[in-house]
């Protein structure tokens, strides 16, 4: 809210509380003005910063049952399952490129 009341958009949108499937689209692009906010040379500076995305992305998909592991600390491998309800189909082609979001 405090970003719209400056004048700018949300860099993430807020979520629905609901957990049925919409009609809406639940990936869209990211407005210009967010994109141009982006850093491009953003890179990954530690693996709790890959958790927190995939956990962003199973919260996203509305999931109940989020399951975290590891292999030495995330650096050799990080897998989060969840029960959520995924990419619907026509999805999937956005999903895939630059500046999307869920």
């Amino acid at each position: 809210e405090r970003e719209r009341e400056r004048g700018r958009e949300p860099i993430l949108p807020t979520m629905s509380s609901s957990r049925s499937s919409s009609s809406r689209p639940k990936i869209r692009p990211l407005p210009k003005t967010v994109v141009d906010r982006i850093a491009a040379g953003e890179v990954v500076q530690r693996p709790v910063s890959v958790v927190k995305e995939l956990l962003e992305n199973s919260l996203d998909a509305d999931a109940l049952q989020i399951d975290i592991s590891s292999q030495r600390g995330g650096l050799e491998s990080i897998t989060v399952t969840d029960d959520g309800v995924g990419i619907h189909p026509r999805d999937l082609p956005l999903a895939c490129t630059r500046f999307a979001t869920s």
